[in-house]
């Protein structure tokens, strides 16, 4: 038998990316006659099954030949294979070329901190990067943010000597009583 083509991962995601635009939606036989019958895919099993015998007329019936290249399958679109990383001593043995990181959702905010920077350092793809510089950029900012000083918020709170949490009390109750007073009028 002949060898199957071998394609340079950028064809072959090329390839895999027309053979999806002619894949048909596959839907469940007689879903559409149907309200229980959800769109879900099932092989159809009955001994007459117009799909089953691939009857002219009836929709596609899922068959391998569907099927994207074998050097596409499990490709990330960008063309890198996915990485699941849970901590920066996963990246050591990564490619820059061929592999990229996803790193994963169960990762603290501060680890996750860490994975990036290594990675950058290592030069790999991070394919939820955007998820992960939200999060670095909340933590850094709280670190540039100095703490209160305490004279400033003890001369705000010498202004009416009382808690700000009862002074917006009273002012909601006031707004209440005026709003109340506006009705009856």
């Amino acid at each position: 038998m002949t060898e199957p083509h071998s394609f340079s991962p950028e064809k072959a995601l090329k390839l895999r990316k027309s053979a999806k635009r002619k894949k048909p939606n596959f839907v469940r036989p007689e879903s559409w006659k149907y309200i229980r019958l959800k769109e879900n895919w099932r092989n159809p099993q009955g001994l007459d099954n117009k799909v089953r015998m691939r009857i002219k007329g009836w929709p596609p019936k899922v068959s391998a030949g569907y099927r994207g290249p074998r050097t596409a399958r499990g490709l990330h679109p960008s063309g890198y294979s996915e990485i699941m990383i849970y901590n920066p001593e996963q990246l050591k043995d990564l490619d820059p070329k061929t592999q990229a990181v996803r790193i994963g959702h169960t990762v603290g905010r501060r680890k996750k901190f860490r994975i990036l920077s290594e990675a950058r350092k290592r030069k790999l793809h991070v394919l939820n990067l955007k998820e992960a510089t939200l999060e670095g950029k909340e933590l850094s900012k709280e670190k540039e943010e100095p703490p209160e000083d305490t004279e400033e918020s003890e001369q705000r709170l010498e202004g009416t000597g009382k808690p700000p949490k009862t002074e917006k009390r009273e002012k909601k109750e006031r707004t209440k009583k005026t709003r109340t007073k506006e009705k009856k009028q």
